[in-house]
């Protein structure tokens, strides 16, 4: 036989009846700490914000700044002296006219970067280094000069061009014999070029002119800017036919003949024009014939 079912509502607790939950001490010290901290988080928060927003920091810390320059100065902290080194072709009126400083001047005071940057904007200026120079207290300049590479002709108006290949915008007079540039984007493609031509030094020294044809291709002239042997260069390859006219120069002096025009242009041909041909068809020299130039 089977027993009879036991009372299940009776087991359940009623409705409205409270459970009655104990914490521990040490749970409870736990959920503490951790409510003080996201209550310290949520308030640092908050303060730094207020404080970012009002600029506060920022003003206090401008004003200790401030007095820190003043009581420096008061105390001997002035600059005494500007030292210029590396200087050739900037003038040292021009370079004081940039920097903007004297003696007296509160020398915690002064911006270097800002100097620096003042600098290196003068035309002949590459790079400035400057440092503070304490007891005495000079401000010393350390400065980079562009060099003369070349002199770029263009418009009727000539300009130097530093080894950068970047316009110098100053007025220059070369001391002794400077390559001449001529075209529309010489400046920009000089560089490439005489990296491409300078297998031979020798060679590379004869050359008095570079002319950018088109901004595709270069003309060379030799020896003498009117007189001289003009070297025609394709536009592509230029290494390659610059290394075949030395090695044709080796075997056959082609360079020392009296020409007026080598022409480079078209690959595995080179065509030559004597002085004083009038008339006469220029000479083409393919691979057979090289050694009969």
């Amino acid at each position: 036989m089977s027993e009879a079912p036991q009372n299940i509502e009776a087991q359940k607790p009623e409705k409205n009846q409270k459970a009655n939950i104990v914490y521990e001490p040490q749970e409870f010290l736990i959920r503490l700490v951790g409510n003080l901290i996201i209550f310290g988080i949520i308030f640092l928060s908050a303060f730094i914000t207020l404080l970012l927003n009002t600029d506060i920091v920022e003003e206090k810390i401008a004003t200790w700044k401030q007095e820190a320059y003043e009581y420096a100065a008061e105390n001997g902290l002035v600059l005494n002296d500007v030292v210029i080194l590396g200087r050739d072709k900037t003038s040292k009126e021009d370079l004081l006219a940039a920097l903007q400083v004297q003696r007296g001047d509160n020398f915690l005071k002064i911006d270097i970067h800002e100097l620096k940057n003042r600098v290196e904007a003068l035309p002949w200026i590459k790079e400035a280094v400057i440092k503070r120079r304490f007891f005495p207290n000079v401000l010393e300049i350390n400065v980079k000069e562009r060099q003369v590479r070349s002199i770029w002709q263009i418009n009727e108006k000539f300009h130097p061009i530093d080894e950068d290949g970047n316009v110098i915008d100053a007025p220059f007079k070369p001391q002794s014999p400077i390559l001449l540039i001529v075209g529309e984007g010489a400046p920009e493609n000089i560089n490439h070029l005489l990296k491409a031509i300078d297998a031979n030094k020798k060679v590379l020294e004869r050359v008095k002119v570079a002319n950018y044809i088109s901004n595709r291709r270069w003309n060379l002239v030799l020896d003498d800017i009117e007189q001289g042997i003009t070297i025609k260069l394709p536009e592509e390859n230029v290494e390659e036919a610059w290394k075949k006219l030395l090695k044709l120069d080796v075997t056959n002096g082609i360079l020392k003949r009296k020409l007026t025009i080598i022409d480079l242009r078209l690959k595995g041909k080179i065509t030559v024009k004597l002085k004083k041909t009038k008339g006469k068809a220029p000479v083409s020299l393919n691979k057979a014939k090289e050694r009969r130039v």
